[in-house]
């Protein structure tokens, strides 16, 4: 399930910035200097970081609600009983 939606989340970033891959930020203006040009890839950097997060938290709440009570349970216990072992072994 975690390949999966990882998966999608890398599909999506790829659908997207192969929309904007043709053109530039704004078409028929181009920056005029290398700050403004910088300044519009951060922007659009930013931008596609945050439609992948969006994405990231959509898929991992859609995960817990398809899970049962008993196993919400058991991965809480699995994951608390593997930060007390990897405590364990840095000592």
């Amino acid at each position: 399930m975690k390949i999966k939606t990882l998966f999608n989340v890398l599909l999506l970033l790829g659908a997207l910035s192969s929309m904007n891959a043709c053109g530039s930020t704004s078409p028929g203006k181009l920056p005029a200097t290398e700050a403004e040009a910088q300044e519009q890839l951060a922007k659009k950097a930013k931008k596609q970081a945050k439609a992948g997060k969006k994405e990231q938290k959509k898929a991992y709440k859609q995960f817990w609600s398809q899970q049962s009570k008993s196993a919400k349970k058991s991965i809480k216990r699995n994951r608390r009983a593997n930060k007390r072992l990897a405590r364990s072994q840095k000592r």
